[in-house]
C-alpha cells in the first residue's frame, strides 16, 4: 500500500511539472514580450465598484488618475450603498483625470452585488474602446494601463487580465495567500487560459481590460449576473469571442 500511494504521488507530481502547462514557472507576465505601442490610442473608461471601501478607494483612484495612458481616459467610481463615506473619499483622490461618482441602485434581484455595481458603471461608461474593470483595493503603477491596451491591440485581445499582486503581511497571510496563488495557476495554467485552441479560460477580477463590443456581444454583465466567481465566468464567455491573456 505504501509503495502504490509512493508511485500515485509520484505520477501526480510528474503530470503537475510536466503537462499542466508549466504553470509554476509563472511565465505569463507583463513585463515580458512587451508589445509595440499602438498608433492611435483607443478610449478607456475604468469602472470602480466601491462598497465601504472608504479606507482605500482614494489611494486606488489616483492611482488611476496617475495613469499616464496617452488616449481619452476616465474613471467611473459606483458607490454600492456604502455608509462610511467611500464616495467623499473617492471624491477627495479625484484630479487632472476626468472622474465621475454614481449612487449605486439597490440590489436587483437575481444579481450579486459586484456584478450589480459593476454594470451600472459599465452603462454609465458610453460607447468608450475598452472598459477597464478594476477594485476599490487595487493600486494601479503609472505604465499599468498603457501596457494592457497595448497588449491587447497587438494582439486583438477582447480580455487582458492581470492578477495583482496580493498583500502579505500577517503570519496567515504568509500561509495562505502563497498557496491560494499557486492552486489557481494549477486549477487555471495561465498558458493554457491564452491558448486560442484550448478551453480553460481564467482571469483576475482586480484588472480586467474589456473589449465592449466583445462584451456586449456575449450579453454584457447580465449574461454572468448571479455568478459568484465573475472574473471566471466572463473569462469563459469572453472567450467565444476572442482571444483573451491572463498575466
Amino acid at each position: 500500500m505504501t509503495l502504490l500511494l509512493a508511485v500515485v504521488s509520484a505520477l501526480s507530481w510528474l503530470y503537475l511539472l510536466t503537462m499542466r502547462g508549466g504553470f509554476w514557472l509563472c511565465a505569463a507576465r507583463d513585463d515580458r514580450d512587451l508589445p509595440p505601442e499602438p498608433s492611435q490610442w483607443p478610449s478607456v473608461v475604468a469602472v470602480v465598484p466601491a462598497r465601504n471601501e472608504a479606507e482605500v478607494v482614494g489611494q486606488a483612484v489616483r492611482s488611476l488618475r496617475s495613469q499616464d495612458y496617452p488616449g481619452a481616459f476616465c474613471v467611473v467610481v459606483v458607490d454600492d450603498n456604502s455608509d462610511d463615506g467611500t464616495a467623499e473619499a473617492a471624491r477627495g483622490a479625484g484630479g487632472t483625470h476626468s472622474m465621475e461618482i454614481i449612487a449605486g441602485a439597490p440590489l436587483a434581484r437575481g444579481w450579486t452585488g459586484k456584478l450589480w455595481a459593476q454594470s451600472q458603471g459599465v452603462a454609465h461608461a458610453g460607447d468608450a474602446d475598452y472598459l477597464l474593470l478594476t477594485d476599490a483595493d487595487i493600486f494601479h503603477e503609472k505604465g499599468n494601463l498603457r501596457r494592457l491596451v497595448a497588449r491587447a491591440e497587438a494582439n486583438g485581445l477582447v480580455l487582458t487580465s492581470l492578477m495583482a499582486r496580493l498583500a502579505v503581511r500577517s503570519g496567515w497571510e504568509r500561509v495562505l495567500i502563497p498557496a491560494f496563488v499557486y492552486f489557481f495557476q494549477m486549477l487555471f495554467p495561465f498558458t493554457w487560459a491564452n491558448d486560442p485552441r484550448r478551453k480553460t479560460a481564467a482571469a483576475a477580477g482586480g484588472c480586467m481590460l474589456v473589449r465592449r463590443e466583445a462584451l456586449e456581444a456575449t450579453g454584457g454583465l447580465a449574461a454572468i449576473s448571479g455568478e459568484i466567481i465573475d472574473d471566471c465566468a466572463l473569462a469563459r464567455r469572453m472567450k467565444v469571442q476572442g482571444p483573451i491573456w491572463l498575466g
